[in-house]
């Protein structure tokens, strides 16, 4: 209990000291260069509302412009309730920047499934899986197997989890059986698991049978002062992705509850399987 404790108190004492360095000038993550290579996100958008309580889908497509994002999960893209009406300009968001959102099926005016968007800029989708998961509240993942155009098939999952202890347990454990083996499909998962817990009580201890070592957290919420690591981005490779960032501008402090987070895929790890076939998740 110490021992979490004080990585909590931690993380506190880091969001505050960088705060210190926004106001005094001294952070400038919003001008450091794109890294090369393809660039995976994830972003929880907060139903297009921010920090200021402001609901404003301009100022979310202006953060999802600063990303650059090659792929990239959106969490909380539709109204919660009635039709979860999709809030986002799609159309123009392609227009502007190339981004293609995985399509599905069942909804009239969603963007996408329990408010989970996939967008992808080059490529070809040859599987989608919209996954009811476990749990009280009504939660989804959805997966998408793309054809990258650099060559290689990558599976992406992208997932919010619930807010109950219980249900994410049952959430973790559902997306861990779609996975037949660690040496399938290179795969991605990522999203909002509202997690940030460790030790044995910890949902997240379930993806180490499919997913390994998880990469080091990242506090991400909330926006204004991030001191829980909510999201996360994990292979089912080592190697495969890089070191996982947040993506910390004046723009995606104010923009959502969440910072969005971001890695850049190795392409060596998924090579030489784009003739493979497909497996259905």
């Amino acid at each position: 209990m110490q021992k979490k404790s004080g990585s909590l108190s931690a993380n506190i004492v880091e969001s505050i000291r960088t705060r210190r360095k926004r106001k005094n000038g001294g952070s400038h993550a919003e001008h450091r260069a794109r890294p090369e290579g393809t660039l995976i996100a994830s972003y929880n958008v907060h139903k297009c509302v921010g920090a200021d309580r402001r609901f404003d889908p301009e100022r979310t497509l202006r953060v999802i412009h600063e990303i650059d994002a090659d792929i990239m999960a959106l969490q909380e893209a539709d109204s919660r309730f009635g039709e979860r009406t999709g809030l986002l300009d799609l159309p123009r968001l392609e227009r502007e920047t190339g981004l293609t959102p995985v399509p599905i099926s069942g909804t009239s005016k969603a963007h996408g499934w329990h408010g989970n968007v996939v967008l992808f800029k080059q490529g070809t989708i040859r599987e989608v899986h919209q996954i009811n998961l476990p749990g009280l509240e009504p939660r989804g993942a959805l997966v998408a197997e793309i054809e990258l155009s650099r060559g290689g098939v990558l599976r992406i999952i992208a997932a919010h989890f619930g807010l109950l202890r219980r249900s994410r347990a049952q959430q973790a454990r559902m997306i861990v059986d779609l996975m037949s083996s660690r040496d399938e499909t290179p795969t991605i998962l990522l999203g909002d698991f509202n997690e940030w817990r460790l030790g044995n009580r910890s949902s997240l201890n379930t993806f180490h049978s499919a997913f390994g070592q998880q990469p080091p957290a990242v506090p991400s919420f909330p926006a204004t002062l991030p001191i829980l690591a909510l999201d996360r981005i994990m292979a089912n490779r080592g190697g495969l992705i890089s070191t996982v960032a947040v993506h910390d501008t004046p723009l995606a402090r104010i923009a959502s509850d969440h910072l969005p987070i971001k890695t850049t895929l190795t392409l060596d790890g998924v090579k030489g399987i784009a003739g493979a076939s497909a497996e259905a998740v």
